[in-house]
């Protein structure tokens, strides 16, 4: 999907079954600890506020809270990948990772797995693995390629990838 002011091009992330299932239990429990907090606060309020010690506490919690809420949202909401004319931009949330597409050498499909990577040049041989829905892997590569034709592309069977687990 391109974006027609620039010729940048955005996939959207793809969250496992686990991390949503957790960052909506993140979600819950920073609401529950919320509405317990102020609770608790409006105990605090009842008696002796005199306590800066309790101010504290009380402020830290509410804060952590909304922290940990807008941080979780803002991961489920923005996280994607940005493909501009130089760059691989992986953004989540309010983090963002840039990668120069220069220095990718070659994308990977494990169709057995399911997975695509991205190998960079360089010591160590550093990859990432690319967490887009399956039917956007092809579009990923065509966008990613046509941005950078020193880019190769290869793919392996679930018959060669089981076949490499049993030479290790």
């Amino acid at each position: 999907m391109s974006d027609s002011k620039n010729n940048d091009c955005v996939f959207p992330f793809r969250f496992s079954p686990v991390i949503s299932v957790l960052s909506a239990a993140a979600l819950v429990l920073c609401v529950g600890g919320f509405a317990y907090e102020s609770y608790r606060f409006a105990d605090f309020l009842q008696g002796d506020i005199s306590s800066v010690y309790s101010w504290t506490q009380h402020i830290l919690f509410f804060l952590a809270c909304i922290a940990l809420f807008v941080l979780t949202l803002s991961i489920l909401i923005r996280s994607r990948y940005i493909l501009t004319d130089r760059e691989l931009i992986i953004q989540n949330g309010f983090v963002r990772q840039k990668f120069e597409l220069a220095k990718i050498v070659s994308v990977h499909h494990f169709r057995g797995a399911g997975k695509l990577a991205v190998y960079f040049d360089g010591p160590g041989n550093d990859y990432l693995v690319v967490s887009v829905s399956a039917d956007r892997f092809n579009d990923f590569v065509r966008e990613l390629t046509a941005r950078n034709e020193k880019i190769e592309f290869s793919f392996s069977t679930a018959e060669e990838e089981e076949e490499f687990k049993k030479k290790k």
